[in-house]
């Protein structure tokens, strides 16, 4: 498993310290409160187990907590290989430190030192997009959100579902453990603290899981979901199997649920376009257009990534290629204005000759014989992800070099899957 380190720490230039949980617990969760995180007590024992696992910070104003940022260690997959990732799980400020650049700075600053342990890749959910690219975060590319009657799903012949067990917050070390071991593709993420899953799964008080287990008692498949009204919707958190049939085998169970709940609202898994298993899709949307519980097809880029360890992400993009592309990198980083001069780390501006092939790699530098790309980080970690392609970055992101290298650019990349984190942020 690859982790990136923790304990490397640096003198704040504002008022920035660790989150104390017997000093800033009130402050903190009315700032949540101000923010519509949390409603009621209820929520705030998910809210210490969160808490309680990976990094929190906080800036005081007026003597308490006023901003609070955490982040989780995990992994995120590159093609084949798993990369040290951190995510930025909260960032939340009150009403009273609206508009100071507290939030920001503070963001910057967890992002440094989790890079300085070794985190090669920072990614986050977005409340809108703008305010994270001022720290080198880009966009992800459209996640697709279904909602549908389960009663319409038309799974493969032979494909059912066996009665389940269900699955309560007790289950949350079981799921989180599941979770871990799910069919995964290019840009899947993984959480290491099992706090994560026990967080999320104790949230809603009403939420369900239902799920099966091999003969080893070791939680094979599941779904976690809120519950809706009578007739639903089933708002599903996450779908999680190891292979496809397991998925099927999850579908098929859902569609057991059709005969009572009329609307499933889930993310697509990565992988399966949901349309090819709904009976008359576009007669549906049309048809209940306006109801409800009708069927819709929504989607959003939500989550943000940034390459905090130029070297070790180009060292993953092993390319099927019998050439290799070189070029001169010149490259922004917005995220080192808001860096304090003794950050550990401050982010990865500058100028760099790049190899693009069957081993890529990255050197400090530059060769007059070669063409020169010039870009922020924000837009050049969508272009290797694989978020958007080469010539659409042009258009629209400001990724800038000679038409031939662009074109040269996506053409090389062209075999980098669509990323999917396929875990909500």
């Amino acid at each position: 498993m690859t982790r990136f380190r923790r304990g490397v720490s640096y003198d704040a230039t504002m008022n920035e310290r660790p989150y104390d949980p017997d000093r800033d617990r009130p402050a903190v969760q009315r700032v949540w409160k101000e923010c519509g995180w949390i409603s009621d007590d209820a929520q705030h024992p998910a809210f210490d187990t969160m808490l309680s696992a990976g990094t929190a910070r906080v800036v005081d104003m007026h003597g308490e907590a006023e901003c609070l940022v955490t982040t989780h260690g995990g992994q995120v997959r590159y093609l084949h290989d798993d990369l040290p990732f951190s995510l930025v799980s909260a960032v939340t400020t009150g009403r009273v430190g609206r508009k100071q650049g507290i939030a920001g700075r503070l963001t910057a600053r967890a992002v440094a030192a989790d890079a300085a342990n070794g985190a090669a890749v920072s990614g986050l959910g977005m409340f809108e997009q703008g305010f994270y690219d001022q720290l080198g975060f880009g966009s992800g590319p459209y996640e697709h959100l279904l909602l549908f009657d389960p009663g319409d799903l038309r799974l493969p012949a032979g494909v059912t579902a066996r009665a389940p067990r269900r699955l309560t917050a007790a289950d949350g070390p079981a799921m989180h453990a599941n979770r871990r071991i799910r069919r995964r593709g290019h840009g899947g993420c993984n959480m290491d603290d099992p706090e994560v899953t026990q967080a999320e799964v104790a949230w809603e008080k009403d939420g369900f899981g239902l799920g099966y287990y091999d003969d080893g008692n070791t939680l094979t498949h599941h779904f976690w979901s809120e519950p809706g009204g009578e007739h639903g919707p089933y708002r599903i958190r996450w779908l999680c199997g190891r292979t496809t049939a397991d998925l099927m085998e999850l579908l098929a169970l859902l569609r057991a649920q059709g005969d009572q709940i009329r609307q499933v609202r889930m993310e697509e898994p990565p992988g399966l376009q949901l349309q090819d298993l709904i009976q008359r899709p576009i007669r549906r949307q049309v048809t209940t257009r306006g109801a409800p519980l009708g069927q819709q097809l929504r989607f959003l880029a939500w989550w943000q990534m940034r390459i905090n360890d130029l070297p070790a992400c180009l060292a993953a993009t092993r390319l099927r290629t019998a050439s290799s592309l070189r070029f001169n990198l010149e490259l922004t980083d917005p995220i080192a204005e808001r860096l304090p001069a003794n950050a550990p780390w401050r982010g990865i501006g500058g100028s760099y000759v790049a190899t693009l092939g069957a081993a890529s790699g990255v050197d400090p530098g530059h060769d007059d014989a070669l063409p020169t790309l010039r870009t922020t980080v924000n837009t050049f970690s969508r272009l290797w992800l694989g978020s958007a392609p080469a010539s659409g970055l042009a258009a629209t992101a400001g990724l800038d070099g000679p038409p031939e290298l662009i074109e040269s650019l996506e053409e090389a990349l062209r075999e980098i899957p669509v990323p999917h984190p396929d875990w909500e942020f």
